[in-house]
């Protein structure tokens, strides 16, 4: 039994609103970072994934599990820990327990320019969104990021 047909002009022109919203907010939101931190929205990124794993003092994770969760390739995420480690943001180590991992872990230095620069992100990313909703096209999927905003910061019962 089959399901039922998809339009493929409907569903290319929905991912074509949403790779325009991407776009428009990662312009958005690099401009704001790049001016005010100095922070690329990828650096920016790295800081926020690492900054939300916790063991100890900063946030950690392997080099791997940081390609995969800022969905860059293992050559570009270590051009971009160089980059946050030269400005000691980050520093890499290797695993206690496989010689072959390496990790990264946000230093204080990270630590304090990812809460500023939180701000920031934040503020450019309602700008972003506040923009995009001015157009019919992308309305609807602005509304669905305010319902998973929303949904996220709901009371749970």
């Amino acid at each position: 039994m089959r399901g039922p047909e998809i339009d493929g002009r409907v569903l290319a022109q929905g991912w074509c609103a949403l790779s325009l919203l991407h776009d428009r907010i990662d312009a958005h939101l690099e401009k704001a970072l790049q001016g005010a931190h100095g922070l690329s929205v990828r650096e920016y990124s790295a800081l926020v994934v690492l900054s939300e794993q916790h063991d100890g003092d900063g946030g950690h994770l392997s080099m791997t599990r940081l390609a995969d969760t800022v969905a860059l390739s293992q050559s570009a995420t270590t051009r971009l820990v160089t980059r946050l480690e030269e400005r000691g943001l980050l520093v890499r180590y290797l695993c206690p327990t496989d010689r072959r991992g390496i990790y990264t872990n946000v230093t204080d230095a990270g630590r304090a320019l990812f809460d500023r620069a939180r701000e920031t992100n934040d503020r450019a990313l309602e700008e972003a969104l506040a923009h995009a909703e001015k157009s019919p096209e992308l309305r609807p999927l602005v509304e669905v990021v305010r319902a998973m905003q929303h949904a996220a910061t709901a009371p749970r019962a």
